[in-house]
C-alpha cells in the first residue's frame, strides 16, 4: 500500500509494520549515542560552532520524543529548544523570519526546533492562516534564508518525521485514552485527520521548493518510535564534524577543617513532609538526622 504523506518510501520498509527494535538493543544504543552527542556539544562549545537541528512532520509523529532523548544529558546552556507559540499581533506584522532569527544560536550553541519557521508551509498553509501570496513569498524566501545561515557559518540540519496513516491514528487514539498524555491531544491535532490529504499536499509542495543541495531535508521513518530516534540521533551525530575535546583535569578540594560553625536546630526550619515514609515498604526510621545545610 503506498504511503499517503507524500514521503519517499523507505527502501527498508516495503508496505507493512517492521517489528518494534527491542527495547535493550534500543536503550544500549541510545546510551552510547547520547555519549557521542555530549561529546558533540563540548566540540560546539569549545570551538565556536552554532549548530540548527530543525524538527518538522505530522502530529504525533514522535519529534517530541526524540528532541527529549537528544537533550536529555546535554547542558541546557549550549543546546537549547525553541518551540515558539503562536504570533503576537506585532509579530504577525514583522518579517516572517525574524523571529525564529532571534532563536538562533551564538557561538558555542546548539539549537533544535520543536516546529520551525516550516509552519507557514504546513499548518498556516492547510489551515488558512496565511494569504496565498505570504504561501508563495515563503517558498521564494526560504531557500534563500537558509543558504544565508549556511553561508554564515551555521550548520543546518532538517528532519522530517514521517508516519503513517494508521500510526498516527493508533497514537491519537492511545491519547485519547491516557489522562497523562490527553493534554498532547489539541482540536488542531485532531482536525490534522480530517486533512490528512491536504497536509500531504502542502508537504510534497513543501519539499519541492525546499529541498535543496545546499539544504537537504532527511526523511525518518517513525512508524517505530526506538528506531526513529536512533536513526535520527546516529544520522546527526555522522552529519557533523566533532571529535573528542580533552576535558580540563579536574580534582575535588578537600574539606577545610571547621571554624567552629554549627548548624541551626533543626526544629527551627519548616522540612518537606516525608510522604515516602507512608509508603508501603517505606515506613522505616530514618537513620540519623536529614543531611547537610
Amino acid at each position: 500500500m503506498p504511503r499517503q504523506d507524500g514521503g519517499k518510501r523507505s527502501p527498508k520498509r516495503p508496505g507493512g509494520r517492521r517489528a518494534k527494535l527491542p527495547r535493550p538493543v534500543y536503550e544500549k544504543e541510545l546510551l552510547r549515542l547520547q555519549e557521542q552527542l555530549v561529546m558533540m556539544q563540548e566540540w560546539v562549545r569549545s570551538t565556536g560552532a552554532r549548530l540548527v537541528v530543525v524538527f518538522e512532520g505530522r502530529d504525533a509523529a514522535g519529534k517530541g520524543g526524540a528532541i527529549k532523548r537528544v537533550t536529555e544529558y546535554l547542558n541546557p546552556r549550549v543546546a537549547r529548544i525553541a518551540a515558539l507559540p503562536a504570533p503576537t499581533e506585532r509579530q504577525r506584522t514583522q518579517w516572517y523570519f525574524q523571529r525564529y532569527a532571534e532563536q538562533l544560536p551564538a557561538a558555542g550553541e546548539i539549537v533544535l526546533f520543536d516546529r520551525s519557521w516550516y509552519n507557514r508551509a504546513g499548518v498556516e498553509r492547510v489551515m488558512g492562516f496565511c494569504t496565498d501570496e505570504e504561501y508563495a513569498r515563503f517558498l521564494r524566501q526560504c531557500p534563500v534564508f537558509e543558504r544565508l545561515l549556511i553561508e554564515d557559518g551555521i550548520l543546518l540540519r532538517k528532519y522530517w518525521f514521517s508516519v503513517s496513516d494508521e500510526e498516527q491514528e493508533r497514537r491519537f487514539r492511545s491519547r485519547l485514552e491516557d489522562p497523562m498524555r490527553r493534554w498532547k491531544l489539541s482540536p488542531m491535532d485532531l482536525e490534522s485527520r480530517v486533512r490528512w490529504e491536504a497536509y500531504s499536499r502542502a508537504k510534497d509542495e513543501m519539499f519541492a521548493h525546499t529541498d535543496t543541495p545546499e539544504s537537504p531535508w532527511y526523511v525518518v521513518d517513525a512508524d517505530d518510535k526506538r528506531r526513529a530516534r536512533i536513526n535520527m540521533i546516529a544520522h546527526l551525530l555522522s552529519g557533523v564534524p566533532y571529535h573528542e575535546v580533552e576535558p580540563p583535569e579536574l580534582s575535588l578540594p578537600p574539606r577545610p577543617p571547621s571554624t567552629g560553625y554549627r548548624r541551626p536546630p533543626m526544629e527551627t526550619q519548616t522540612w518537606v513532609p516525608d510522604h515516602a515514609a507512608t509508603l508501603e515498604g517505606a515506613g522505616r526510621e530514618r537513620g540519623g538526622e536529614p543531611g547537610g545545610g
